[in-house]
């Protein structure tokens, strides 16, 4: 049981949920005034993408991460800053000639993914543990260990706390393997990510498999999608590690009832709250991470 919580809000994704509900935040204005409430309803992280604003889809242009990031530090709310480094990954064959990328593949090499983090030094930044064939299209997500290695040197260099992102066992095993090699400094810091097709399910029984094979000293939030946000959120506390909750992983608050980011936020604190546990602040996030920020007289 963690009865010191640090909860994440993933506040817009890069999934097409941008026409099913109009909370989701399009505008580097709305995802950062949407990160801002989240923190107010009390988040101790805001986990964060960006968006083409004239269109709504996923992006990964730098300066529309370095505005979101400016307005919430401009804004004087203390939440720590966890920026996505996951897009530039999508591969798509060509179906006439499958050697070849076809049409939705956006593939760049690390230093790239990673061009945003080193403009705006977050805290965090998501590191995406390993290949994942993403959902039933013909997208795979491609990171290869090359690519993560070298992403791994220049966060440490940067003093950026990764947060490896794990969909499945392999996952663990290489993200271990960077641990032990140095390029991961302490703690590690791991995110089970659960349900999405696919890679682990979103179950009780898999978030314990996967919390068991995770190195001594580590920290680890879990997080499940759509209905199951909740359970799984209930789960990782009760089974010692922190909650990631937000509308990038589920648009609903209840059946029929569209959520915003600050009601899933404040959803997931009354939870957690109800279980005996309380959640941190931005500040206490960063002293128990061991983050930039961290308070190390304490």
């Amino acid at each position: 049981m963690n009865f010191e919580v640090v909860v994440t809000c993933a506040v817009t994704g890069a999934g097409d949920t941008t026409g099913k509900s109009p909370h989701v935040p399009i505008t580097p204005k709305q995802i950062a005034q949407e990160a801002i409430e989240a923190a107010k309803a009390g988040a101790s992280a805001v986990h964060i993408h960006v968006r083409d604003p004239q269109t709504g889809k996923a992006s990964r242009d730098p300066a529309l991460f370095a505005e979101v990031v400016a307005r919430v530090r401009d804004s004087g709310t203390d939440v720590v800053l966890n920026l996505t480094a996951g897009m530039g990954g999508d591969w798509t064959p060509d179906p006439n000639n499958p050697a070849m990328p076809g049409p939705g593949t956006d593939m760049i090499g690390p230093d790239a993914r990673l061009a945003h983090v080193q403009d705006c030094l977050p805290e965090i930044c998501s590191l995406d543990c390993g290949t994942l064939n993403f959902g039933n299209d013909d997208n795979i997500y491609i990171s290869t260990p090359p690519m993560l290695r070298r992403m791994a040197t220049l966060t440490k260099a940067w003093g950026v706390k990764p947060e490896m992102e794990v969909f499945d066992l392999g996952h663990i095993r290489f993200a271990k393997a960077m641990v032990a090699e140095g390029l991961i400094a302490e703690p590690p810091m791991f995110q089970l990510c659960l349900g999405i097709p696919w890679g682990a399910d979103q179950t009780v029984e898999t978030m314990k498999a996967m919390k068991e094979q995770l190195p001594a000293g580590a920290s680890w939030a879990s997080f499940g999608i759509s209905r199951m946000q909740m359970p799984m959120a209930a789960a990782a506390v009760a089974l010692g590690g922190n909650v990631r909750v937000g509308l990038e992983d589920n648009i609903w608050l209840d059946r029929g009832v569209l959520a915003t980011n600050a009601q899933l936020v404040e959803r997931v604190i009354g939870i957690i709250e109800r279980m005996g546990a309380r959640v941190q602040t931005p500040q206490q996030a960063r002293n128990t991470l061991k983050l930039r920020g961290a308070d190390t007289s304490a």
